[in-house]
């Protein structure tokens, strides 16, 4: 009864907090406006109807001037989330082209389809393109890059071929685009060549930048190779490329995407002669320990170094430790810190916003979260994307649905269009395949197309309803939708049918996976290589048994007999007499 009466003062006094902060600018909070048709049950049928009733309304033709466009990392760190897969680096590094020329995209379909029949044949698959006729631009080799990306034999062989077209050569966009294809599978020397053949040397000038370096980097951050990383920052100067300060922050941004914020740090302390102290490497290091690793008691000691130190506190500083207070649904030190941010000065910027919103949607004070977002947008920060985001992801997993489709609903009426992670959230709570095939659907004809996450996400979710044939029809459609299976692809479907015992399955998709040289995770080559061994030897245990088994017909009956005599051996008698001799005992 005591701790029952402690809980229930310490909620009343954080409500009260919350309440008290944002008094000021609010007499009453109101509920969302947006009208809703509520669907109680879900009946399959031809016209899909999703059970969470979504506004009717395209966000095609809506304005979207108080919706400003956000990265794939800012709405990552803004949102709350706390999925550590490795993002695609070619995804930011090397976007997809929007090409308007139909011919071209036209041309480009033809490629790929090449490119994917006769993956496994690369002399056919040469003189397929050569028979084509396609003229070869920058634009062409860019779309079908982007499309091959994940088979980097197929995008190798056709840069090549590229390159030697007569009338054209690849410009630094292209060599970009390939180099980060090459280190996702780590073929780290072939990117380097291209590199030297970026060089130019007498032939041109030099197509080499510091972002083609800082591909290398990010790269190698990602498969925690800080060494490598480091030298190939110290190749500035091989390039003769002035190092500054917000190069050296661009290797510690690279270390603490890939969680090697640890390393980032000390190298941070290390050069601290080369590149003095300020805010933002600091800043750098602390959302590495607060978003990318959600260590509070790090981020906190980074908080107290940055003090005793004189580093000022600025407003990203502030937006990366209540994010990471947000996140470990510590909503006192959230509410602590945003008013100590008020009291110092410090003008809230959307992502402190965001991160307050999350946290008192993740307390369950959904009524303050909407006040909180009309307050940001009376002082001229409108809510974007990430902001809804922020409150529909709790409210889903809460399963306060009525809330959460209020939010989408007041969304779309503003202009604002849903992202992948807003999808996500629905998807999450979805319980049955018909729903989630409707929202897919449904994410299609808003314009927003599934990603590899989203179809990973999905192949758990069935197999951990052991829905097998939806397993594999997510497996075809990503063929067929994306850019083809990428590791993190095969490793979810590997360990999707390994845990449900389907293991020849499993083992098949581990060989096609190391056929196509994409490295698997080391849990899971544990996994498949031990399987394989314990069965090679069952397989030569029955054939050495088949092998010794007597002619005559009672084959069966003695290994039978002979098994059971195993069996019982430990259960029989002891048979020996023993000795015993001036108090010891021996067998006679």
């Amino acid at each position: 009864m005591q701790g029952n009466r402690v809980i229930r003062s310490n909620l009343s006094r954080i409500t009260s907090l919350a309440r008290f902060l944002f008094s000021a600018a609010y007499t009453k909070p109101s509920e969302f406006s947006t009208s809703v048709i509520k669907t109680n049950v879900f009946t399959p049928t031809n016209n899909f109807t999703f059970p969470f009733h979504f506004s009717s309304c395209s966000t095609s033709n809506l304005e979207t001037l108080n919706a400003p466009k956000i990265s794939i990392l800012d709405e990552k760190d803004c949102s709350g989330s706390d999925n550590d897969d490795e993002e695609d680096i070619v995804a930011t590094d090397v976007k997809q082209l929007k090409i308007s020329d139909e011919g071209v995209l036209k041309d480009a379909k033809t490629l790929v389809d090449i490119l994917r029949e006769f993956s496994h044949k690369r002399s056919e698959m040469r003189n397929k393109i050569e028979e084509c006729g396609i003229k070869v631009s920058s634009e062409l080799v860019s779309e079908v890059l982007s499309w091959v990306r994940n088979d980097w034999e197929a995008a190798f062989t056709f840069f090549l071929w590229a390159g030697k077209q007569l009338g054209y050569a690849h410009s630094t966009r292209e060599y970009h685009t390939m180099i980060a294809i090459l280190g996702k599978v780590r073929k780290f020397d072939t990117a380097w060549a291209l590199i030297d053949e970026m060089k130019g040397g007498e032939t041109g000038p030099s197509l080499v930048t510091k972002q083609t370096l800082l591909i290398l980097i990010r790269r190698y951050c990602a498969v925690h190779d800080v060494g490598r990383a480091i030298n190939a920052f110290y190749a500035y100067k091989r390039f003769k490329f002035a190092v500054g300060i917000e190069d050296f922050q661009g290797l510690l941004s690279a270390l603490c995407r890939y969680k090697n914020v640890q390393d980032a740090e000390h190298l941070m302390f290390c050069n601290k002669d080369v590149f003095p102290f300020n805010t933002k490497s600091f800043n750098i290091i602390l959302n590495g320990w607060c978003n990318i690793i959600g260590s509070s008691r790090e981020a906190e000691r980074v908080w107290m170094e940055m003090s005793r130190r004189g580093i000022c506190y600025d407003v990203v500083s502030f937006s990366c430790i209540i994010s990471c207070y947000s996140k470990a649904r510590n909503l006192h030190k959230v509410l602590r810190l945003f008013d100590q941010m008020k009291r110092m000065g410090i003008e809230c910027d959307r992502k402190v916003y965001n991160a307050v919103i999350h946290a008192l949607a993740k307390g369950r004070l959904v009524k303050d979260a909407i006040s909180l977002m009309k307050s940001m947008e009376e002082k001229g920060v409108a809510p974007n994307v990430v902001t809804y985001n922020s409150l529909i992801k709790p409210l889903c997993k809460a399963r306060k649905l009525d809330e959460a489709r209020q939010a989408f609903d007041e969304m779309l009426q503003r202009g604002i269009s849903p992202t992948i992670r807003t999808y996500h959230a629905f998807l999450d709570i979805i319980r049955t395949g018909e729903e989630v095939f409707g929202l897919l659907e449904s994410m299609r004809k808003m314009g927003c197309q599934p990603t590899n996450d989203t179809y990973i996400m999905l192949i758990k979710k069935f197999s951990r309803w052991r829905q097998f044939d939806n397993v594999f029809k997510v497996w075809n459609e990503i063929s067929e939708n994306g850019n083809g299976p990428d590791r993190s692809s095969y490793t979810a479907l590997i360990h999707a049918l390994f845990l449900n015992g389907k293991l020849e399955e499993a083992h098949q998709y581990y060989m096609q996976m190391k056929e196509k040289q994409l490295l698997p995770e080391p849990k899971t080559d544990e996994l498949l290589q031990d399987w394989s061994y314990n069965k090679q030897f069952v397989e030569r245990q029955i054939a050495s048994l088949k092998a010794h088994q007597p002619q005559s017909g009672q084959n069966t009956t003695v290994i039978s007999k002979k098994l059971d005599q195993d069996r019982e051996f430990l259960q029989q008698p002891e048979t020996r007499r023993v000795v015993r001799h001036q108090g010891f005992s021996f067998w006679e």
